[in-house]
């Protein structure tokens, strides 16, 4: 019979997700009491920063995340921006929601944006087809290496880690985006993390395990930690 994970392991994982559990639930009641125009206030001021990032103006393709409607970060503008500058965008597709599994899918358009069906949390998601093609994707082909990756969290620390919903979305498919990208000898993309001022905790902060994927860059409205 196979052995399992060391008991030390098991212990260490069980406590790791207890202190993220908890920094979760405290993060959750910080943000229900933000308004929406205080959340708008930020946002705006976050796409402003993002917009002048010298790696934004530099990247041709770009995925961004569709924002959920409250407590978060509102990338309407962002994406928009994206398309008008001519890059080409990508945003996420839940595939399996049991196993955290995730793609990035082209977006082609403002119209095929402004139609994209509503999902899990009030989060727009693309179809895998698109006028009866299978739409390129990061993971399965068809797309040109992502220069850059803007990512959501619930929190974020100033030593660049990162609080994730839970899910593990974004840390398995970074792993499975960077394998990709070295089997094929490309370089991976800039991962830059959109937070507003109460989501940017002190270095140190946020409790991480070896599969959870530091960002780049984090773009808070008072500025940028990189």
């Amino acid at each position: 019979m196979a052995a399992g994970p060391p008991l030390h392991h098991v212990m260490a994982s069980a406590i790791l997700r207890k202190q993220k559990g908890a920094l979760r639930k405290a993060m959750r009641a910080t943000l229900a009491n933000l308004t929406s125009d205080e959340i708008q206030a930020q946002s705006q001021q976050i796409t402003r920063s993002l917009l002048a990032l010298p790696e934004f103006q530099q990247s041709k393709n770009v995925s961004c995340f569709l924002s959920m409607p409250t407590g978060e970060v509102d990338t309407s503008a962002v994406v928009s921006a994206i398309l008008d500058a001519g890059k080409t965008l990508y945003v996420p597709k839940m595939l399996d929601e049991d196993r955290g599994i995730m793609d990035l899918l082209q977006i082609f358009g403002e119209d095929d944006l402004r139609t994209l069906p509503s999902a899990k949390w009030g989060i727009r998601e693309p179809d895998e087809l698109v006028k009866g093609k299978r739409r390129p994707s990061a993971l399965t082909g068809g797309a040109e290496p992502l220069d850059l990756i803007v990512m959501p969290g619930m929190a974020f620390d100033r030593s660049l880690s990162r609080l994730g919903y839970g899910k593990g979305f974004y840390d398995r498919f970074l792993s499975s985006y960077a394998a990709a990208l070295h089997d094929r000898q490309q370089a991976r993309p800039r991962l830059v993390a959109l937070a507003l001022r109460e989501q940017i905790l002190e270095a140190g902060q946020i409790p991480v395990g070896n599969t959870d994927w530091k960002v780049d860059v984090i773009i808070g409205p008072d500025g940028i930690v990189s």
